[in-house]
């Protein structure tokens, strides 16, 4: 399957909009993309292992946050899944981001 990045992260995976994966979940795909490219890990997950609050994840047009298994939903390989940083502000949150993309300044 295909996970479709954010400009502001193309910096960790070689300047790549997209990246092939796999996994049978949205968790193993995005597992296969911090694999692939390790330095994205700490943009997508606290220390603690969970997917940042200020980091959206879709799975085709909807938010895995919402859909009833989460990160264990299943995919098939035609899915798409996109990484969307969040651009809303003021939440005073910014000393738990890792990014340092325009969302985040």
């Amino acid at each position: 399957m295909k996970i479709f990045i954010p400009t502001p992260l193309r910096v960790y995976t070689a300047k790549q909009d997209a990246v092939e994966v796999s996994g049978k979940t949205v968790e193993e795909a995005l597992t296969s993309l911090t694999t692939q490219f390790p330095d994205f890990q700490k943009h997508l997950y606290t220390g603690e292992g969970k997917l940042r609050s200020f980091v959206n994840v879709y799975l085709n047009d909807e938010d895995v946050r919402y859909l009833p298994e989460g990160e264990k939903t299943p995919v098939k390989e035609e899915d798409s899944l996109s990484i969307i940083p969040s651009i809303a502000g003021g939440s005073g949150r910014m000393a738990d981001c890792a990014c340092s993309c325009c969302c985040c300044r």
